[in-house]
């Protein structure tokens, strides 16, 4: 059943456990990522993200997934994670998505705060939930890169400003597959928990420990989300399918138990297992 962040992210705060976003950019991922909550009975979010498009183009990958969304046992959130532009943003409401993430954390604070109340009025008048984002998640592959933490006086403004129904924030993680074991400020996470209902989300969660995972949760992440980790899934099941001489059908079969193994793991280290 297709639903929205509002629908699974305060049950998932309210309980203490974390609901994890897997991007899925074609049906191996799709099929995976769904035939895992429904075996583990969780809630789940599917998504795309605008960098991602290149590699499943929107208008190709939208249909598949609001309709795998709509025929799922379990509550199924289809969001369209960091949209970069207004554009775009427009087009994933137009093709059904429940959920919007708009990104406008490279921008000056003021530029963001104005830009994402926008795009929380016309979401909203859809009927759909958006997640905004203050602070600054880079990427774990760029060098010397400097990620902007999230202030508990950034957050508390920006979401009183544009009633967005979640946050993500930046705490020491980053996009992509780590160089080096990231440094997670855990007690800044309990200060902005503290100072504000709206559920957490963390980005570049793939490559942290199971600890960091628990702790995160713990701390008051109600969406966590996993893209890398997949392609890693993937890729290793692959290689050992090419290895053994399997035709295509059997290493794209490998392929999807994997990342169904993949995600699994994960839902019961969120937490999430049973809570659909």
């Amino acid at each position: 059943m297709i639903a929205t962040l509002n629908e699974v992210l305060p049950a998932a705060r309210k309980g203490g456990y974390g609901v994890g976003l897997f991007n899925t950019t074609d049906s191996d991922m799709l099929d995976a990522v769904i035939e895992a909550a429904e075996a583990e009975r969780a809630p789940v979010i599917i998504g795309t993200a605008e960098i991602l498009l290149p590699y499943g183009e929107l208008k190709l990958i939208a249909p598949a997934m609001v309709a795998a969304a709509k025929r799922a046992s379990v509550p199924v959130v289809v969001h369209y994670d960091h949209g970069l532009t207004f554009d775009r943003c427009m087009e994933a409401l137009r093709l059904g998505f429940s959920s919007i993430m708009f990104d406008g954390s490279l921008n000056s604070p003021e530029e963001n705060l104005a830009a994402t109340c926008e795009i929380v009025k016309i979401a909203h008048s859809f009927g759909v939930t958006v997640e905004g984002e203050i602070g600054h998640v880079g990427n774990a592959d760029v060098k010397g890169e400097a990620d902007r933490y999230t202030t508990v006086a950034e957050a508390r403004e920006f979401t009183e400003a544009t009633g967005v129904d979640a946050l993500a924030i930046a705490i020491g993680t980053a996009h992509g597959a780590y160089k080096t074991a990231p440094k997670l400020d855990f007690a800044r996470l309990a200060e902005i928990r503290a100072a504000i209902d709206t559920p957490l989300v963390l980005h570049g969660g793939s490559g942290l420990t199971d600890d960091d995972f628990r702790s995160c949760v713990k701390g008051g992440i109600s969406k966590v989300n996993i893209f890398t980790d997949l392609c890693l899934a993937g890729r290793r099941a692959m290689q050992a399918g090419l290895a053994a001489e399997e035709d295509y059908l059997t290493i794209r079969n490998r392929k999807r138990e994997e990342i169904t193994k993949e995600v699994v793991t994960k839902m019961r280290l969120f937490g999430c297992s049973g809570k659909a």
